[in-house]
């Protein structure tokens, strides 16, 4: 009842202007009955404390309420939120209490206060816009009442209701949006929009999380036409004839065996000075007309997204694997970079040229690698006829412009990446670690090296352009690594805020042949700035290179085709002003756009892999593997697999009974001395695998989960 009175009293009181009211006139307007005036007027001096109300000789009136700041909601989780305020560099926390119900993309007011440890916090005063919110969930009942616990953010159950759950069952994996909104997220409404099948299957839960993150798997009708019919258009001689014809040379491309996009493809010739390194793209540009409907599909989806053996593409596989993609034996339009290095592997001289090539054959990496490692039979050397010798150069160039990389600071990180198998059921069947060889390596800085020619010819050129920007560390990360490398006993005197390549470099190689060399890694990883594209040139931290852009996919990223187009605008001869008026506007918005895209698509991935690592683990539930202590929080222990599956041991189930974190890598038991540190080899037990969550949980292997490890 108090909450009752609370709103009547601020409702009266705004209608009643500056004169007020006394409380009796109050209570009359609101028809508190005698019995209730205790309770009323206990309510009305709660809100005069609080500030809401203001009193005057008697006299109530409504408080002006301070003037708000307009956000965004960026994150909201079960008991606390985040937005983003306008013209603002941070983001602003939102206890749980003070939401309003408000979630992600909804704009709204808030009131903003210094918080606990001078951090800002604030509470919403109203949703100003409403977002359609729509998200990824399982279905359970209470009795005949249907709710769906969301997969991300404020995770309890919602009521579903009546009339829209789309005959959804228990277990279900579904994609809801709200559809009544109240002043909590508990009285907020759901209804069903569509269901992928059990939460329990990794390939729903992924279905799931795609039509939730808004990635659209079908193209629209107009966008998939103009694909099949640019497809099916023979290349008039007129254009092959104003293009250098490089069908004659040996140019061939090098992919994962299971590639079917092959924008790429390498020419090589030594000489006595030095090198000439073509890199050869897919002339995606010539195929997707400027503001065509599959223009505008491709600017909306931003990036190919691939997850598991899936893969949702930018453009229709029409031409992403058909007329675009560099396949062997066939003639292809290219956009070549056309490259001049000296002995030293220093790019001295460039020229792109509108080409047409034929590749010779389509490389895999697996199998160059056993070429480099003279493990080749007769037939992969009949495969690869005419062009051994230039692999063998290849990887004498790619060596050079390592060791060059390296000597300028650039940073050696490594990421553990997975490659999930999956069975003709759909299921996964195995995970293994994706190893990287040397023709990954090779490609890797051949693609470097043509990025940074493109941007090269952008910033002499002046033109309006699309750079691939990665900016120094933030301080607090930078703070971060500093006290970790000095909780592992590691040296970490030049780490501080501004710091330079090479003391990081110099970091990784102190962390090397330790058992920490995994989490200084990761650390590492997490200490960057997040690379972005950006219409002004800012320079790239991690391969410390003053200009460079993304030109080498245009067949799976937004970015490389607009730059593609505005590249072969210069060659053509536009003036620069012409470019200017055309392209200045649209390189901000793309930039901001593919930026976005991109993240959206690493999040699906990322959520997508967790969900079929989880069913691979939900299949050796009770099974016993090694593995490594990979990170510590204040909830528990994770333990990385070799498989690149990571677990985590809850903190009440580590066998023990006292134990506490340090806060940076370790979690101790005070009553045995034991501990659980980063870096620390441990044995486990696959207790429990939730595939629609994306989690594994381990226990320590044989031992009792809780149970005191004093004196073992």
């Amino acid at each position: 009842m108090k909450q009752d009175y609370s709103v009547g009293i601020g409702k009266v009181l705004q209608k009643s202007g500056k004169k007020g009211m006394t409380a009796r006139e109050i209570s009359v307007k609101m028809k508190v009955r005698r019995f209730e005036m205790e309770a009323f007027l206990l309510v009305l001096q709660g809100m005069v404390k609080s500030g809401k109300v203001k009193e005057k000789k008697g006299r109530y009136s409504a408080a002006q309420r301070p003037a708000g700041i307009l956000a965004d909601v960026v994150k909201v989780t079960e008991k606390f939120g985040f937005v983003h305020p306008q013209d603002a560099d941070g983001d602003v926390f939102i206890p749980g209490r003070f939401l309003m119900g408000a979630l992600p993309g909804d704009r709204v007011e808030i009131l903003q206060r210094m918080g606990r440890g001078n951090l800002p916090e604030g509470e919403v005063l109203r949703v100003v816009e409403a977002a359609d919110y729509r998200f990824s969930g399982t279905v359970s009942y209470e009795g005949d009442r249907c709710l769906v616990t969301p997969d991300e953010g404020a995770r309890f159950a919602m009521a579903v209701g009546k009339g829209k759950t789309m005959g959804a069952q228990s277990g279900d994996k579904v994609l809801a949006r709200i559809s009544y909104r109240g002043k909590r997220h508990f009285d907020h409404r759901a209804e069903v929009l569509a269901i992928f099948g059990s939460a329990q299957s990794a390939a729903a839960c992924c279905e799931a999380i795609v039509a939730a993150a808004g990635v659209q798997k079908d193209f629209p009708p107009e966008a998939a036409q103009e694909a099949a019919a640019a497809a099916a258009r023979a290349i008039p001689d007129q254009e092959l004839q104003r293009r250098l014809d490089l069908r004659g040379e040996r140019i061939f491309t090098i992919d994962g065996a299971d590639s079917k996009d092959l924008d790429d493809a390498i020419s090589l010739e030594k000489h006595e000075n030095g090198w000439h390194l073509g890199v050869h793209i897919a002339d995606v540009s010539w195929y997707v007309r400027e503001n065509s409907a599959l223009d505008r599909a491709a600017f909306d989806r931003g990036t190919s997204v691939y997850y598991a053996a899936s893969v949702i593409p930018m453009l229709p596989v029409e031409l992403s694997n058909g007329m675009c993609s560099l396949n062997p034996g066939e003639d292809r339009l290219a956009f070549s970079a056309l490259l001049s290095l000296d002995q030293n592997g220093k790019l001295v001289g460039y020229d792109f040229q509108k080409t047409v090539i034929r590749s010779r054959v389509k490389g895999v990496y697996s199998e160059v690698n056993r070429i480099l490692a003279g493990e080749a039979d007769e037939a992969l050397l009949q495969k690869y006829s005419g062009l051994t010798s230039m692999i063998a150069e290849m990887k004498e160039l790619a060596d050079i412009l390592t060791a060059r990389r390296f000597a300028r600071g650039g940073l050696n990180l490594e990421s553990t990446e997975s490659k999930i198998l999956v069975g003709p059921d759909g299921v996964v069947s195995d995970i293994l670690p994706r190893v990287s060889g040397p023709a990954e390596g090779m490609i890797e800085e051949f693609m470097l090296t043509a990025n940074e020619a493109a941007a090269t010819f952008g910033v002499e050129k002046k033109l309006p352009f699309l750079f691939r920007v990665h900016e120094d560390p933030p301080t607090e990360k930078v703070e971060r690594l500093s006290e970790l490398l000095k909780a592992l006993g590691l040296d970490a005197g030049e780490i501080r805020p501004g710091v330079e390549n090479k003391a990081l470099c110099r970091v990784l190689e102190n962390a090397r042949n330790t058992p920490y060399a995994q989490i200084v890694n990761q650390q590492l990883l997490r200490s960057m700035a997040k690379a972005k594209y950006e219409a002004v040139h800012k320079g790239h931290f991690g391969l410390v290179l003053e200009n460079y852009s993304h030109f080498t996919s245009p067949i799976r990223r937004y970015p490389d085709l607009a730059i593609h187009r505005i590249m072969s605008a210069a060659l053509a001869g536009v003036p620069l002003e012409k470019l200017e008026q055309k392209y200045r506007e649209f390189v901000g918005k793309a930039a901001l756009q593919s930026s976005e895209r991109e993240q959206r698509a690493m999040n699906v991935e990322r959520d997508c892999e967790d969900c079929y690592k989880a069913e691979y683990m939900r299949q050796h539930v009770g099974e016993e593997f090694d593995g490594v202590v990979s990170s510590v929080a204040p909830h528990g222990v994770y333990v990385e697999l070799p498989n690149t599956v990571e677990g985590m041991i809850r903190r009440e189930l580590l066998p023990g009974g006292a134990f506490e974190y340090d806060g940076k890598l370790e979690m101790k038991d005070s009553l045995s001395g034991r501990t659980y540190r980063v870096g620390d080899q441990a044995r486990v037990k696959v207790a429990r695998a939730d595939v629609s969550g994306g989690e594994v949980d381990f226990i320590i292997a044989g031992e009792e989960p809780g149970a005191s490890a004093a004196g073992k």
